[in-house]
């Protein structure tokens, strides 16, 4: 920043009491750094009135506004004022304003000091359960913005100084934003009134015409109302943005594009309050049209967004409803390859066994061939009759007989060699058995001979299987 910049910035904190630079350069900025003109905004409330616009002004919400007759709605109404001090006056009582200030800051530093120590009695009273009994919000601590906390303050100051809560007009408790995009969404128009504490007329018009039942009931009706102080920061800027000149001040908005608003009408100066209320009412009238299209339009959003949601909520309940129908066919499916499998595999498992069956008894039934081929062999030559000859019967449990010739010196042993060879028993373990006497050939006997064995010359036998 240059530095005759730095000197207008200074002068200007100086004569104004604003502690914020920021602010003060954006004040000055406004004004293209025209001191004086930046000055008198800012501390006089007469400044020399402009010529009636026909048209409405679209400002900007932070700030300086430029014009925009592609928005304009509304006659602006505004009437002359006295000529403001001028510059010399001001430097001449700039220590008034430099001391002031000063004042103002330690007032202010032993106001906060006050407040903390209260806060902390009150906290050490409530901890010892001296203290009386408060709502359940009492002890929390609710951060707000500062345009809300202003909005809070300039409620409470204009409901003590005009009438108790409720008796007239009901200013929104939020920031300037809050308030338009309340007006928004209700669909009406913003009510803005920028009070002016050192203005004579303030006080006879808010009691005498603003607060008055007819005008409070019809705003509270048909506007979003809201209100600031131009000692305060947010109602300082709403001033600069809607340009006003001459107070008491109201004003009526509606929310535009790209953070701009709409200014309908303005009403400067004091007015009656059937003067209130007909200007109030020609504005409901010119735009009633165009908020009921904004809420025709806005239910028909809601409407088509509603359908669209429905219409996504059934597709995804279709979408489910085939992609639970898809995973149940795969389960079944699944079930049916995996019993078809364990059937394949039961299946196998019953062929490898008949097979396996199959193959033990075929290699039984050679190992009996062989066996059989074996005895035959070892028993050798059937001998011809004669005395050393001894006749051997055999019968089996089938009723089959089989006859041989042995001779009289071999064992019992060669009788169960030649049973063994004929393919007329199927049992292992058996017993050859005389009838008269009862006679068992077992195992401790077939070492003995025929002879021995009282089998010659000749012997009837019959198979007993062993059970």
């Amino acid at each position: 920043m240059a530095e005759g910049f730095e000197d207008k910035l200074a002068y200007f904190q100086a004569i104004t009491g604003l502690d914020d630079p920021d602010l003060c350069a954006e004040i000055l900025s406004a004004h293209n750094w025209d001191l004086e003109l930046a000055i008198s905004a800012f501390t006089s409330s007469s400044n020399p009135s402009s010529s009636t616009n026909p048209a409405a002004s679209a400002a900007d919400v932070d700030g300086g506004g430029g014009s925009n007759p592609a928005e304009s709605s509304l006659a602006r109404q505004d009437s002359g004022n006295p000529a403001a001090p001028g510059l010399a006056w001001k430097l001449i009582t700039l220590p008034f304003y430099v001391v002031s200030g000063g004042i103002g800051l330690i007032t202010g530093a032993v106001g906060i000091g006050v407040w903390i120590a209260g806060g902390v009695l009150s906290r050490s009273l409530n901890l010892l359960g001296l203290a009386a009994p408060r709502g359940a919000d009492a002890d929390r601590l609710i951060p707000v913005s500062a345009s809300t906390a202003e909005a809070v303050d300039f409620v409470a100051a204009f409901e003590r100084d005009f009438g108790g809560a409720g008796a007239g007009i009901r200013f929104v408790a939020e920031g300037f934003m809050d308030a338009l995009q309340r007006s928004q969404r209700e669909y009406k128009l913003l009510f803005v009134y920028l009070h002016s504490p050192d203005h004579p007329d303030v006080p006879t018009f808010c009691s005498g015409s603003l607060c008055l039942a007819p005008v409070a009931a019809f705003v509270n009706e048909n506007f979003v109302a809201w209100g600031g102080s131009i000692r305060r920061t947010e109602g300082f800027k709403m001033s600069n943005s809607l340009k006003a000149s001459r107070f008491p001040f109201c004003a009526v908005v509606m929310a535009s594009t790209n953070q701009r608003i709409v200014l309908l009408q303005q009403i400067e100066g004091p007015k009656s309050s059937e003067e209130m209320l007909a200007i109030l009412q020609r504005v409901i009238e010119e735009c009633t049209p165009s908020l009921v299209a904004a809420r025709l339009e806005a239910e028909e959003r809601r409407n088509n967004q509603r359908l669209r949601e429905e219409q996504d909520a059934a597709y995804r309940a279709a979408l489910e409803a085939d992609q639970a129908r898809e995973r149940q066919r795969k389960e079944e499916q699944e079930r049916l390859e995996r019993e078809a499998a364990e059937a394949e595999k039961k299946h196998k498992e019953e062929e490898e066994a008949r097979e396996r069956a199959a193959r033990e008894a075929a290699e039984k039934e050679a190992a009996l061939a062989r066996r059989r081929q074996e005895k035959a062999m070892s028993l050798g030559v059937e001998p011809e009759k004669g005395p050393d000859v001894t006749q051997v019967l055999v019968r089996f449990p089938t009723g089959e007989r089989k006859e041989r010739r042995f001779h009289s010196s071999v064992t019992i042993s060669s009788l169960y060699d030649y049973v063994d060879s004929l393919d007329c028993l199927k049992a292992e373990r058996y017993s050859l058995v005389s009838n008269f006497p009862r006679v068992s050939y077992g195992p401790e006997k077939h070492s003995l001979t025929l002879k021995e064995a009282g089998l010659h010359p000749q012997a009837s036998l019959f198979v007993e299987v062993d059970s």
